[in-house]
């Protein structure tokens, strides 16, 4: 065996839903004042909230390897 697991491989597969997800949480208000504020009771709740409840967070982290709420580089 090569220790390759087939179940491991499709979670971590990038889907075209993935990225429409992902697109929208990056079109979110919520998620882009949590974002560029850093602070509050919206980045509060984006937190502490995103992964369990929000499937575009999820894919978000997916897709670009952060959390929703984590500032975004100015590069």
């Amino acid at each position: 065996m090569n220790g390759y697991n087939k179940n491991n491989s499709a979670e971590t597969e990038i889907t075209d839903k993935d990225r429409k997800l992902a697109q929208s949480c990056l079109t979110c208000p919520v998620c882009k004042r949590a974002r560029k504020k850093q602070k509050g009771i919206i980045y509060w709740l984006v937190k502490h909230l995103e992964g369990g409840i929000c499937p575009a967070c999820k894919a978000y982290e997916k897709v670009y390897g952060r959390k929703a709420h984590e500032q975004l580089s100015d590069d």
